[in-house]
């Protein structure tokens, strides 16, 4: 499916900043991304698209479940695509890298640890904040 079937399916308008916003989200080699970075390619592929556009149409594609928003340590919003299937995030928190896993060990045990307590889980999310093995390595 293109950008533009894919923004008209969510029941937004089809307009040239998401399209060119979708396909930077779809193609990059990187899963997270801030409005920053966003805007960042854009300016490098020489679109016309300010910032505030950029942070406009990414709340607007979290509201129709295009996305979702993380909010990590650091104060900043990273975006990416909503893929289906949930996965957990450890962050570097030196560099920044972000790399997501599924261990089902731990899902079961925050499952088991729901019940006893009585909740049911509607949704959840971990974040591992350490340092990664290249910053490690580098001394940062």
């Amino acid at each position: 499916m293109n950008q533009s079937q894919q923004i008209k399916e969510v029941g937004l308008k089809v307009t040239v900043p998401r399209v060119k916003i979708l396909g930077i989200l779809q193609t990059t080699g990187q899963r997270h991304l801030s409005a920053e970075d966003v805007y960042k390619e854009l300016l490098a592929a020489g679109e016309d698209i300010g910032l505030a556009t950029v942070y406009r149409v990414l709340t607007q594609f979290e509201a129709a479940g295009i996305l979702i928003r993380h909010h990590f340590e650091g104060g900043q919003s990273v975006f990416e695509l909503n893929r289906g299937g949930h996965h957990d995030h450890l962050l570097c928190m030196k560099c920044g890298l972000i790399v997501e896993f599924v261990e089902e060990e731990i899902e079961e045990r925050q499952r088991a640890v729901a019940e006893q307590k009585g909740f049911r889980i509607e949704d959840h999310s971990l974040v591992i904040y350490g340092v990664c093995p290249k910053c490690q390595s580098s001394g940062l």
